[in-house]
């Protein structure tokens, strides 16, 4: 007789143990509790409605049982998509060399169930335990009414995206173990928000790096493209490479971004472009610092600034209107709770009055330029739009032509504009240091690259930005005045929110300390002295 699947229910969990490829889990269960197929019909009628704990209890089991048991085919039919379920149950097995499976399974909340799997991965003689929780959703079929498992690549593991597959073998690149940029080590379990940076800079530069490839099992997306090791077989010998992060910085960083659910930041340095921090909550996954696409809000009147300045619109000392709103193309835009101000450019943008920005609009309109000033600037002289090559992917920014009500709102940072926290943090360096020096992780001599360049702020443009930063962070009416007061001086800052459908304004901040800028974006965190402000004020306390 062949191996098969055991199964025990004991106090709410149950429990499914299979051991290779063998006796059908589905088949055992069905005989035990009619089988998920008999519930759907054993009425004789298609079912509807929400499915039962019955019906989910019974689907889950026949489902891990026959998952466990090795019948990826089965386990497929148990889905509502047995199509794309059946080949990845497959792949999970072969391709990452799992040769034993237990999976302990909780009662049911609602159509959800959580469990845990206990599995053996073997590769070439060399096996090692391997545990993880994962959870699945029972729904009823469109079509028949049977309770299914929703189908998601991340009911075999948490971390498996559409496209991806597990893989066990010698590891396609040897570990490196990250430096900061004194020597440092930088260890994955202290700073989590690294994990997925320094997966990425292993598949790089891991051959450059001196080490010797060990037996992994990881995760390859559907490029064929290796990513998250999830599991060690054998050590190989890590290679050595050394980063732009400051150990000290970073700490501070993961320690901040903590306090939100959802919370990116970056810090870089002025005078070098060197990333020295970069933190995600939450720390795995994806790397909204540095990939995100977000309108920034009024952190972007930085930019309109400049192109103020630029085109002569107006400097930090001019006279300029701010009223409680202004209409721009059939649009009303209006500043936070309706204030008005008066006074030059420095008070308005230290205050974060929308509507004088938004002003500027009609003088470079009769200059012909009012749809693509913003980009222009932000590119000329942020380096906005440019390729970056900071060593790992980066999203770097976009502000493209505008038209209408966008160009309105694009001019306090909203409509079309897409950028992240390390965009954001590069700004404040450029004017910081009086011109754009592309960020960058890893030293470009390594591997040859060739930088991102813009030309360097005027004299003038430069001092006329400090100078409004200076106050947005200092004057008793500064809106970044409160989270920049533990920070050492000179400083400056600006704050932001951004306006998202059906949630709270993104919280945005950005600024700069000594030889270190940073900002953050706290998602539907409010005002940006609010949330964002705190989370960089600690990050620049830190440097």
């Amino acid at each position: 007789m062949r191996s098969g699947a055991k199964t025990a229910v004991v106090g709410g969990v149950f429990l499914v143990v299979a051991s290779g490829v063998g006796y059908g889990g589905y088949n055992l269960w069905s005989g035990i509790t009619g089988g998920s197929e008999d519930i759907g019909t054993q009425a004789g009628a298609r079912r509807t409605g929400p499915v039962t704990e019955e019906e989910v209890t019974a689907t889950t089991r026949d489902f891990l049982a026959a998952w466990a048991a090795g019948e990826a085919d089965r386990a497929g039919q148990l889905t509502n998509d047995p199509v794309a379920a059946g080949p990845a149950i497959a792949a999970y097995r072969e391709g990452g060399g799992v040769s034993a499976m237990e999976v302990t399974a909780r009662a049911p909340v609602g159509a959800t169930v959580s469990f845990t799997v206990k599995a053996t991965v073997t590769y070439e003689g060399v096996s090692k335990p391997w545990t993880y929780a994962s959870k699945l959703a029972v729904v009823r079929g469109e079509s028949t009414g049977r309770p299914l498992v929703r189908w998601t690549p991340t009911v075999l593991h948490p971390k498996l995206a559409p496209g991806a597959t597990l893989r066990t073998g010698t590891a396609k690149a040897p570990a490196v173990e990250a430096l900061d940029h004194e020597g440092v080590a930088l260890p994955p379990e202290k700073y989590p928000s690294l994990v997925p940076v320094l997966d990425a800079l292993r598949q790089r530069y891991g051959g450059k790096a001196g080490g010797e490839a060990g037996v992994e099992t990881w995760i390859e997306n559907a490029e064929g493209v290796p990513g998250t090791t999830l599991l060690v077989l054998s050590k190989g010998k890590p290679g050595e490479l050394r980063t732009t992060i400051d150990a000290g910085v970073q700490a501070a960083a993961e320690k901040a971004v903590k306090d939100f659910p959802n919370a990116a930041v970056a810090a870089v340095e002025p005078s070098t472009g060197a990333i020295r921090a970069v933190a995600n909550n939450p720390a795995s996954g994806y790397n909204t610092a540095f990939l995100g696409k977000q309108a920034p809000g009024s952190t972007m009147k930085i930019v309109t600034a400049a192109m103020m300045m630029r085109y002569d619109v107006a400097g930090p000392d001019s006279p300029v209107l701010c009223p409680a709103d202004v209409q721009w193309d059939g649009r009303t835009f209006q500043n936070l709770d309706r204030f008005t101000t008066s006074g030059d450019l420095t008070n308005a943008f230290a205050r974060s009055c929308n509507t004088a920005f938004i002003k500027a609009i009609t003088p470079l309109k009769k200059k012909g330029v009012h749809n693509t000033a913003l980009g222009d600037t932000a590119r000329k002289w942020f380096g906005i739009g440019e390729r970056w090559s900071a060593g790992v992917a980066t999203w770097d920014g976009a502000v493209p032509e505008s038209a209408g009500p966008e160009t309105a709102a694009s001019y306090i940072g909203q409509g079309k504009i897409e950028m992240n926290a390390l965009n954001m943090a590069s700004v404040s360096a450029t004017v910081k240091n009086g011109g754009f020096l592309q960020p960058y992780l890893i030293p470009k001599d390594l591997d040859g690259r060739e930088f991102a360049e813009a030309e360097p702020l005027p004299g003038a443009v430069a001092e006329g930005l400090q100078k409004m930063m200076r106050a947005a962070a200092t004057a008793p009416h500064g809106t970044a005045r409160q989270a920049m007061a533990p920070v050492s001086s000179p400083k400056g800052a600006k704050t932001g929110s951004a306006e998202v459908e059906g949630q709270d304004s993104n919280s945005w901040f950005t600024g700069y300390s000594g030889d270190l800028a940073a900002a953050a974006v706290v998602q539907a965190g409010g005002h940006g002295g609010d949330a964002a402000g705190p989370v960089v004020a600690a990050v620049l306390k830190a440097g």
